[in-house]
């Protein structure tokens, strides 16, 4: 994930962010990725997936 440790170009200086801020964005990337893997999930079952219901083979 080297967006995350690559810095950004946002015109200030070398300027560190807050705590609030860092916790925001982490907060809004996990949020996308977690309607990301919902959306997923979601198709998955609607395509006959494995359910919340189904075990898996071998399992």
């Amino acid at each position: 994930m080297s967006e995350e440790t690559a810095p950004q170009h946002t015109g200030e200086p070398n300027r560190p962010k807050g705590l609030l801020q860092q916790m925001e964005e982490l907060m809004a990337t996990l949020n996308a990725d977690l309607s990301a893997l919902n959306a997923d999930l979601r198709a998955a079952g609607a395509t006959g997936g494995v359910g919340a219901g189904e075990e898996r083979a071998g399992g």
